[in-house]
């Protein structure tokens, strides 16, 4: 296996381009070209560069000059509780591996350094959601379905978009 680097800001627009991978295989149809690409660009730029991070991301280089595989996660501050007293909670998101570069243990790579990273932060408690094809890989590394109910909220938008 392939060890994963801390992305830094100079591989936002490849975390960009694995994220429309990743969007187009939950979805079933690959998101378009738009302003989306341009503002997360711009946010992991920034984020990336910041000298006491709340976001994270590894990722493992492919020998064409981009980037094979990455996983991203943020850390949500919260009230504690009794399970856990930090209240601090990671989130991952964008775990996504090109397609010519599956099956060698990419992103396993990756989500296994951005969990490290959540444990070096004091982080005990980490959710995601997972497509069908991810839940292997997730229950692997000890991840289980809660039975916890998710809602959403989808506010418009205050600004032209």
């Amino acid at each position: 296996m392939v060890d994963a680097r801390r992305a830094s800001h100079e591989d936002a627009a490849e975390l960009v381009r694995l994220r429309g991978l990743m969007l187009a295989a939950v979805r079933g149809t690959e998101p378009g070209p738009g302003r989306w690409q341009d503002v997360a660009r711009e946010n992991l730029r920034e984020w990336l560069a910041e000298p006491e991070p709340w976001l994270a991301a590894f990722v493992v280089d492919a020998s064409d000059g981009g980037l094979a595989a990455c996983a991203v996660g943020t850390i949500e501050r919260r009230l504690g509780s009794p399970h856990n007293p930090s209240g601090l909670v990671g989130y991952v998101f964008n775990v996504s591996t090109d397609p010519d570069h599956r099956r060698r243990g990419h992103s396993r790579s990756c989500l296994t350094a951005l969990l490290d990273w959540f444990r070096d932060r004091d982080v005990r408690t980490v959710d995601l959601r997972a497509s069908e094809a991810g839940l292997p890989l997730y229950r692997s590394l000890g991840f289980q379905v809660t039975h916890d109910p998710a809602m959403r909220l989808s506010l418009p938008p205050t600004t032209a978009d």
